[in-house]
């Protein structure tokens, strides 16, 4: 298909905004239809401002930091596109969160790769290979964050990074940047929600690096009304609406317990198999999330591994089945269950999903606050003896965020987390084991 010519002069969206529709339909109906598929495909014409590259060329890493919905991915996409186009013959480079992601959200998503590439110019995706390849010989390979040693040995000219802020391995950004080192300006795109991480912070530490900020409502006229009134429903006002919705790095809050670089410091990627498991609960009466974390004590150098965070804003019937799942899972000695506002009905609800199954349960009843209840616990991860598999992003950010101040949402995960932790290592011993009971 022949590149069809720009419309004389070309203007941009923003120009038209003041138009009356007259004069919108005249200025289309003066359009050939060459000039209206041109402009259909114009990235430029149709963008907001912050959605285009920064004038100022002297930048290596452009980083996006936007609230959910504010057109990240579109943005990446059609960032490579122009890339492509003006570089012939060069290699880029497509890094998600995992493969998946880079497939199914920075290739093949709604507003990936493939769907928004112009039909003059539209790239070979080859899987086989995992590469695309554009009509002038320009081939981007992609990546999963999760792999680092996959970004050894190549080289590019530019990367595009998503939700790198999400990144498990640092040393998967630092491969990229060393792989990123073809032609006279290579360049990097990094597009996240952001979150207090390593990798991101790590990333906004260099030199030459220009930061868009964006709030999920700067994008309003493409996002279904009901979507934004949801958000804003859920985080407007609090600290974690401050990202979601702003696109805020949130600082460590200081009045907090947990600080994410000490819970970094001693993540890991797998636990030791011979653990002691523990589900503790946290349940919700009424609207709210129950909290359902899986911990285990490792009986052969003391330490505590947070496995999974199962839980879950729903019906008891349902937060119940889901606590029965991960006891079995797990193969659990025991769960650990807040009463004070439920009183029997995390027994009831077990009793009546496990049908007859034994399940032993330790009621547990809050009689001090949240905050002396978790010191505790706080004083074990300080200690590094409390390490958690993998990113547990929501269980980790009400850690980071929550410090009793008034208005704070209940943290629900937390709650669960300390009572399991609790129960595994700083229960006295001396006074006997706890009595359990079977439902």
């Amino acid at each position: 298909m022949h590149t069809p010519s720009p419309p004389p002069p070309l203007l941009s969206h923003t120009t038209l905004h003041g138009c009356s529709d007259a004069e919108l339909e005249a200025f289309l109906n003066s359009l050939s239809d060459d000039a209206v598929l041109y402009l259909q495909h114009c990235w430029p014409f149709w963008a907001r401002q912050s959605q285009l590259p920064p004038q100022d060329n002297d930048w290596y890493a452009w980083v996006i930091m936007a609230g959910r919905g504010w057109g990240k991915t579109r943005t990446g996409a059609e960032f490579i596109h122009a890339y492509a186009a003006a570089h012939p013959g060069s290699r880029l480079a497509l890094v998600g969160e995992t493969s998946a992601d880079a497939r199914g959200v920075m290739i093949e998503g709604e507003s990936g790769l493939m769907a928004t590439a112009k039909p003059w110019m539209k790239p070979i995706f080859q899987p086989s290979l995992r590469r695309l390849v554009w009509p002038n010989n320009t081939i981007a390979e992609y990546f999963s964050a999760e792999e680092p040693d996959q970004l050894r040995g190549p080289q590019f000219h530019a990367a595009w990074c998503d939700e790198v802020a999400k990144w498990y391995y640092p040393a998967s950004l630092d491969n990229l940047l060393l792989s990123v080192r073809l032609g006279q300006r290579p360049c990097i795109l990094a597009t996240t929600t952001p979150r207090k991480s390593r990798t991101l912070r790590n990333l906004l530490a260099m030199p030459r690096v220009f930061v868009q900020q964006g709030k999920s409502r700067d994008n309003a006229a493409n996002l279904p009304d009901a979507f934004l009134e949801q958000l804003e429903q859920t985080y407007a006002g609090t600290r974690i609406g401050k990202q979601e919705l702003e696109g805020i790095l949130l600082s460590d809050n200081l009045h907090c317990l947990w600080q994410l670089d000490s819970i970094a410091a001693h993540r890991v990627s797998a636990a030791p198999d011979d653990l002691r498991v523990v589900i503790g609960v946290d349940p919700a009466v009424g609207p709210g999330t129950t909290g359902i974390i899986a911990v285990g004590l490792c009986i052969s150098n003391g330490h505590a591994y947070v496995l999974e965070d199962a839980s879950t804003a729903a019906s008891p019937d349902t937060w119940a089945r889901r606590v029965l799942q991960l006891y079995r899972k797990y193969k659990a000695f025991r769960i650990v269950a807040e009463v004070n506002n439920g009183g029997k009905l995390v027994e009831e609800m077990l009793r009546t999903v496990a049908a007859g199954e034994p399940i032993a349960l330790r009621a547990v009843h809050a009689s001090a606050g949240k905050i002396p209840r978790a010191e505790p616990v706080a004083a074990l991860y300080e200690q590094g003896r409390v390490h958690h598999v993998g990113i547990l992003e929501k269980l980790e950010d009400e850690m980071t965020d929550y410090s009793a101040a008034p208005g704070q949402a209940s943290p629900d995960r937390m709650d669960a987390l300390v009572w399991a932790m609790t129960d595994l290592l700083i229960q006295p011993r001396n006074k006997g084991e706890p009595k359990v009971r079977g439902v």
